[in-house]
């Protein structure tokens, strides 16, 4: 993606079922504003998506606010997302749950803490997939 490209929606993680795959079996992490949930996808998940890249999917609840409250916070979270995408390409699936004091960061502190959380997700799907062969060894 470049800075002036949106948010496509083959780059968006959309049907409920890859969210809740991602919460059960995924890995997360904490940053100061937000609970990143991340998994690694299988090579068939990717042929069955047609996406062969990072997914990011957000989910903002009611406790957050109003309607009008959700809606400002997943338009902030969407361009931090798009401005700071990695170039790296993964099979990673990425659900971003952010707390309710991003709404009063400045814009350039969430982007910042966003792209930081997307590396650090990217990091570790990276260790589970260098780990992942040989737990399959041993289940064999």
């Amino acid at each position: 993606m470049t800075a002036t490209s949106p948010f496509p929606k083959s780059k968006r993680l959309l049907r409920h079922t890859d969210f809740q795959r991602v919460y059960r079996t995924g890995r997360r992490h904490f940053t100061g504003n937000m609970t990143l949930f991340f998994l690694r996808r299988t090579v068939s998940e990717s042929e069955a998506t047609h996406a062969d890249s990072l997914r990011v999917g957000f989910t903002v609840s009611k406790a957050l606010g109003g309607s009008v409250e959700r809606n400002r916070l997943k338009r902030r979270m969407h361009e931090a997302v798009r401005i700071s995408w990695p170039a790296e390409n993964a099979l990673v699936d990425v659900v971003i749950h952010p707390r309710k004091s991003i709404l009063e960061l400045p814009f350039a502190q969430v982007a910042s803490e966003v792209a930081r959380g997307l590396q650090l997700a990217l990091l570790h799907a990276r260790e589970a997939q260098t780990e992942q062969p040989a737990a399959q060894v041993k289940r064999q």
